[in-house]
């Protein structure tokens, strides 16, 4: 029985990594669906916790896919090129850490906000249905043509953004790739600043959230089961995200996102 029960807990981890790979990157919400199948599948830990480390898990696919801009933010402060404001990877520091500011101050500020979220699936059909229409004004709104600069209040505005995509249901990539879409950046640069803005955001939860980790709680087995199946498929759907944007179908999830809306509406009243 033991055996038995191991193997499921383990079969249980692995499906939520996948489901949290797949849905990280697409504009669909990974938070929202783990609050979904997590009322299905018990993987015996700390439901938040747990959820943060799949997200660690799709943090890797982020500095690997963007390692050229990664190596620039390491390395052009020392031996870049030029002025030393000028030079590309400090003023995207720079522009990073104006927009992580406003996402850490609401996080900390909505805390205790968002973690009850992630036990009220009810709240999943109000949240996947603005995610679903973010999506649908990206192919009327979308100013990508305008080719704007990525600016300090840009940056801001992206990072509050971030923020409120803490909740469960509203999807952190679909949320400010979009809002970055409308307001005119290039869509390549839309989604690069996008998740290298994630890294920050998702570093900063775990960091949060290990204060108050219950270690007696927590099984390795089933982390580095789920954290390794989130770092392989969010690499695939990551990959398959900016083929979307470039395109500019981003709004063709709308639909899928409408109806985990409807899904999380009848498991709610059932």
């Amino acid at each position: 029985m033991a055996d038995s029960d191991t193997a499921w807990s383990l079969g249980g981890a692995l499906f939520l990594g996948v489901t949290q790979g797949l849905t990280e990157f697409l504009p669909v919400s990974s938070s929202g669906h783990l609050v979904l199948f997590q009322q299905f599948v018990d993987v015996g830990s700390d439901e938040v916790l747990f959820d943060l480390v799949l997200h660690v898990g799709t943090l890797i696919p982020v500095l690997w896919f963007y390692r050229d801009w990664v190596g620039k933010l390491i390395m052009d402060p020392f031996v870049g090129e030029g002025p030393w404001l000028e030079r590309t990877g400090v003023r995207w520091i720079g522009l990073l850490v104006a927009a992580s500011i406003p996402t850490a101050i609401i996080g900390l500020a909505f805390e205790d906000l968002f973690d009850a979220l992630f036990a009220t699936p009810a709240a999943l059909a109000v949240t996947f249905s603005i995610t679903a229409i973010l999506l649908l004004l990206t192919r009327p709104f979308d100013r990508s043509h305008m080719d704007r600069s990525l600016s300090w209040p840009i940056a801001v505005v992206l990072g509050i953004a971030q923020g409120f995509a803490i909740t469960p249901g509203i999807s952190r990539s679909g949320t400010t790739i979009a809002i970055a879409l409308m307001l005119g950046l290039q869509r390549e640069q839309a989604a690069r600043f996008s998740f290298l803005m994630s890294v920050p955001a998702i570093t900063g939860g775990l960091l949060l959230k290990l204060r108050d980790a219950d270690t007696a709680a927590l099984d390795l087995g089933q982390m580095a089961v789920g954290g390794t199946a989130a770092l392989i498929t969010g690499y695939l759907a990551l990959v398959l995200l900016v083929r979307l944007v470039r395109a500019g179908r981003m709004w063709a999830f709308a639909g899928y996102c409408f109806f985990a809306a409807a899904a999380s509406l009848a498991l709610a009243l059932a």
